[in-house]
Parts: C-alpha cells; sequence; structure tokens
C-alpha cells in the first residue's frame, strides 16, 4: 500500500479503519506487535534520500520524511532506523499520504488518542510522533501555499 495511492480515498475512512483494526486486540502486546508489524512492512527509503534535511528533529530515533505533490496530492515517503517508529509511520501515511494539503492540515491525528496509542508511547516517542506529525503539516503548508502561488502567478496568464 505504501508507495502507491491511498486505498481509503477518503481520510476520515482511513483513521476509521486504523481504530476498528486496533479494536480486534485484546491488549497492548497485541498492539505493539502489529505495529512492528507494519514497520517490517513499510517501504525502505532509498539511501540518497537519507539525508539530514530530510531528517526529522525532535525525534529520538533517525527518521527521514520526504514529500512531493502531483496532481494536487501530496504523496509522503518515510523511514526510520527505528522497527517500532517504522509501524507508527505506516500508521500516518497511511492516513496522510496522497491527500491534498488542505485536507492534511484539516485532519488532527487524534485517531492516535481513539486507539490509546498515545497513553501507551513513552515520552520521547511521543515527542517523536508529534514532531512527524508537525513535519506532515509543515509540507501540506508550504504545498498548499505553492499551489496558490501557482494560481495566481502572472506568467500563468499567458
Amino acid at each position: 500500500m505504501v508507495g502507491t495511492m491511498s486505498e481509503y480515498p477518503d481520510i476520515e475512512d482511513a483513521k476509521q479503519s486504523i481504530i476498528e483494526e486496533f479494536g480486534y486486540f485484546d491488549g497492548w502486546m497485541e498492539r505493539y506487535e502489529y505495529i512492528i508489524e507494519l514497520g517490517r512492512n513499510l517501504a525502505d527509503l532509498p539511501e540518497g534520500l537519507r539525508t539530514a534535511a530530510n531528517k526529522v528533529p525532535g525525534c529520538q530515533s533517525q527518521v527521514w520524511f520526504v514529500a512531493g505533490r502531483k496532481d494536487g496530492l501530496v504523496h509522503f515517503r518515510a523511514d526510520s532506523d527505528a522497527i517500532i517508529v517504522r509501524g507508527l509511520i505506516a500508521l500516518l501515511l497511511r492516513v496522510y499520504s496522497d491527500r491534498r494539503p488542505e485536507e492534511i492540515l484539516a485532519t488532527p491525528p487524534d485517531f492516535f488518542e481513539t486507539i490509546e496509542l498515545g497513553s501507551h508511547l513513552s515520552g520521547s516517542r511521543a515527542n517523536g510522533l508529534h514532531a512527524m506529525v508537525r513535519r506532515i503539516q509543515a509540507y501540506a503548508h508550504a504545498f498548499q501555499v505553492d499551489q496558490a502561488a501557482d494560481a495566481v502567478n502572472p506568467a500563468s496568464l499567458g
């Protein structure tokens, strides 16, 4: 799924699907195992993209995020050197990748609280999760500004 168009056409459907999946697990060990499995299945970020410019500050582990825009949608790719963080990234990408910038900015990561993940992460992991969300939002904001600039570019008026 990562690296292709989202299988959830609606961002709220993606969030709801995650909430439902986590509802099937009896305890936190099962949930952690699932997050680790998601991390193992996340596509690796090519070494050439693991640069200081793409590194997310504020994370205990090394985390890299890159983004591009195509057809008005923001596509994210990301990776980490920690398997549990890779799983968190997989959840974030599932919700936020291949979305319009305004959708991303209007959608808080409240699903993490609904599945009670926030209360089960260490303080440093929770800070890292917030740093990743801030990076996603920063990319979305930048692409939204670029899109607005493209729309009013005098050169485009011919």
